[in-house]
């Protein structure tokens, strides 16, 4: 397949290697970017319409489904255009740019996904003081620290990894402008970059990973003293959504960031990046909201009296 572009212009590899399954992906990918558009729009819109979903779970969810939207939405369209189409290149201009929002808008997720986590200890173990605790102000403040470190992150390693020299190498393996994919173009080593790389990597999965893990054990330990079937089964639903989110989201990109990139394949490595980019952004709205007589609620109320007989 022809992969003409400018002199200045990346070539997205992709799934070039394997022509006949670009349509299949292609196809594939479209229906996940349409729900992952439609459920996080709807999320965003009910959360601000129903004024009883008003609380900070609420708050941090759409902040969430926000950076899914946008995440999503910097990759998926040139993915797609690449996938269809006989060229597969993205100008350099374009290609900083979905680095740039791909590594700000992952890191703001994994500060918020952290957050979140905070927010589920605060309504489990202290029920009484949690008006208190989780007041407006300390949420936006926490969702805005989110944005800044993730916008920080990505200033640092955009700037370092753009700068190295790649000696003529345009050719990028994956379907949009990752990092590592990058890093690998570099026709020098960089002990600098892997240093900062390591330590953001440390920063923004693992420590929010582990105040995470801590956060849910001691949300387990509150969970077992209580006798009530309804509460239990309630702290269950609103965890567990939680829960299985941040598996799927820290698990890939755990995989993808924190292991040496000289021992991924780039199928394997498109695998992961396929799953956290575009499959878990659609799947977040659907985990939250199956298992949410709230949000279920909510959208009934707005659809009004006669979508709700339907529903």
């Amino acid at each position: 397949m022809e992969m003409n572009s400018s002199g200045e212009d990346f070539i997205l590899l992709g799934f070039s290697s394997r022509p006949q399954l670009e349509h299949i992906i292609s196809v594939v990918v479209f229906i996940f970017y349409i729900v992952t558009l439609v459920g996080n729009t709807t999320i965003i819109l009910v959360s601000y319409l129903y004024s009883q979903l008003h609380t900070p779970m609420y708050f941090f969810l759409s902040n969430l489904s926000f950076v899914d939207l946008c995440y999503t939405t910097s990759i998926v369209p040139q993915m797609l255009v690449n996938l269809w189409g006989p060229k597969k290149s993205i100008t350099y201009g374009g290609c900083a740019l979905q680095f740039f929002f791909a590594l700000d808008l992952g890191a703001t997720e994994c500060l918020l996904l952290a957050v979140m986590a905070y927010d589920r200890y605060a309504a489990v173990c202290q029920p009484l003081h949690y008006t208190v605790i989780m007041h407006p102000i300390l949420c936006q403040k926490m969702v805005l620290s989110a944005w800044l470190g993730g916008l920080g992150s990505a200033l640092i390693v955009c700037s370092l990894t753009l700068k190295l020299p790649r000696c003529g190498h345009r050719k990028v393996d994956n379907f949009f402008c990752e990092m590592p994919a990058l890093i690998k173009m570099a026709c020098v080593y960089s002990r600098v970059i892997e240093v900062v790389v390591f330590t953001l990597g440390v920063i923004f999965l693992l420590v929010p990973l582990s105040l995470i893990l801590i956060s849910y054990g001691v949300i387990t330990q509150a969970v077992m003293k209580i006798k009530t079937a309804a509460r239990w089964k309630k702290v269950l639903n609103t965890c567990g959504s939680h829960l299985t989110v941040v598996t799927l989201f820290y698990g890939t990109l755990i995989y993808m960031y924190m292991k040496p990139q000289n021992t991924i394949s780039p199928e394997e490595g498109q695998f992961f990046t396929l799953f956290y980019t575009i499959v878990t952004p659609s799947l977040n709205p659907l985990i939250y909201t199956l298992r949410n007589k709230d949000v279920k609620s909510a959208v009934k109320r707005i659809l009004g009296p006669k979508h709700s007989a339907k529903m």
